[in-house]
């Protein structure tokens, strides 16, 4: 099996599993009790939190720890949209998000928001001057993806949190999930940023979302107090402390795994270069580890399907997006409804070896090729 399907789901590495099972075994109580085993796992929360809190730069009070993107995505958006609704009920976003941003922000049209989707150039980076257009004195919120999930185009957000400091009651969230890891993420630039272990190295099941001081937000779960106001529930000890070696390594090896997948992914498109019916989607400027792609005159889900036969694991979408609608983000950028539909993602890592790439090149070839006779 070849797997190149990465940005949906990263293998956890073997220090970031000890880590995880030494804590199952270390700490038996529940964080929120008021006993000695609880106050043990709550100050191994508190270590880690600091810890974290000093890679990235930020303060340890501003981490709120979730189940994931999702989780985190729908708290930020749900819960400032909520906290500033007496400022006003417009959102600013953009064709790109990931379902969980998306999905939110149909949940607020429903309630009475109005939603407005940012123009993109040619290049699918968001339009900065008519992105200013757009803002209102009732715009609450603008929620943008710093790498979107399916053609891994980076946004400019820090040119995007530099005009909105001449609009201070617009409250700015960065989906980074795909970003982190990947390129620098500027903490202090956005009122809340989304981070997600998993797509790094991390374990599924656990997310960060940090929440700038002094930001308000209400939560979207409700319960009694736990380790923040923001996220009820029993705090899920060992899977927050497997976060901290997963941030660490995928910030001590970043530079090196970006030369690495930029060769990977340079290779690819060298391998397949001469097939005048696969067409690429993502720029050359997207994140190295996203190339999304098609093959002229077959839809994306059956290019995954006759890859999956051959043993190669892509993805159609970003992994929990629907697989049987047109790519949002390849429609936002291309303006083609059926090159959207034919779109898929391969997506490497530091793991991908360079054989692997060899291969599936050699297979979409043959594919492409197969179905044109």
């Amino acid at each position: 099996m070849i797997y190149l399907d990465y940005c949906a789901h990263m293998p956890s590495s073997r220090r970031v599993l000890d880590t995880f099972l030494e804590a199952e075994e270390k700490y038996t109580g529940n964080a929120n009790s008021h006993h000695a085993a609880g106050r043990a796992a709550r100050a191994a929360i508190g270590e880690t939190r600091q810890k974290t809190a000093e890679l990235l730069g930020i303060k340890a009070e501003e981490i709120i720890y979730t189940s994931g993107a999702t989780e985190s995505n729908n708290l930020a958006i749900r819960g400032m949209a909520a906290s500033m609704r007496h400022v006003g009920k417009h959102i600013i976003s953009t064709g790109l998000e990931h379902s969980s941003v998306s999905a939110s922000l149909s949940r607020l049209q429903a309630e009475g928001y109005e939603i407005d989707l940012c123009p993109m150039d040619r290049k699918g980076k968001i339009d900065l001057e008519e992105f200013e257009e757009l803002i209102r004195k009732d715009t609450c919120l603008v929620s943008f993806s710093l790498v979107d999930p399916e053609v891994g185009i980076i946004q400019p957000v820090k040119e995007i949190a530099e005009i909105l400091k001449k609009y201070p009651w617009v409250k700015l969230h960065i989906d980074a999930s795909q970003a982190f890891g990947r390129i620098p993420v500027d903490f202090s630039i956005g009122d809340t940023i989304s981070i997600a272990p998993h797509k790094f190295g991390g374990i599924n099941g656990i997310g960060l979302l940090i929440k700038k001081e002094g930001v308000s937000m209400e939560p979207v779960l409700t319960g009694g107090l736990s380790t923040t106001a923001y996220r009820p529930g029993t705090p899920a000890v060992s899977l927050i402390l497997s976060t901290l070696p997963a941030i660490e390594d995928a910030l001590g090896n970043m530079q090196e795994n970006e030369i690495r997948i930029r060769k990977l992914n340079n290779l690819f498109r060298q391998q397949i270069k001469d097939t005048e019916n696969i067409r690429i989607n993502s720029p050359e400027s997207a994140v190295p580890e996203i190339l999304n792609l098609g093959v002229i005159g077959i839809r994306g889900i059956r290019m995954q399907e006759l890859l999956d036969q051959k043993g190669i694991c892509v993805s159609v979408k970003s992994a929990c997006a629907s697989d049987l609608l047109p790519s949002k983000a390849v429609y936002t950028i291309y303006h083609d409804k059926k090159r959207s539909y034919e779109s898929f993602r391969i997506s490497f890592s530091a793991l991908t070896a360079e054989e692997e790439v060899i291969t599936a090149a050699s297979v979409l070839k043959q594919i492409a090729e197969s179905e044109y006779q």
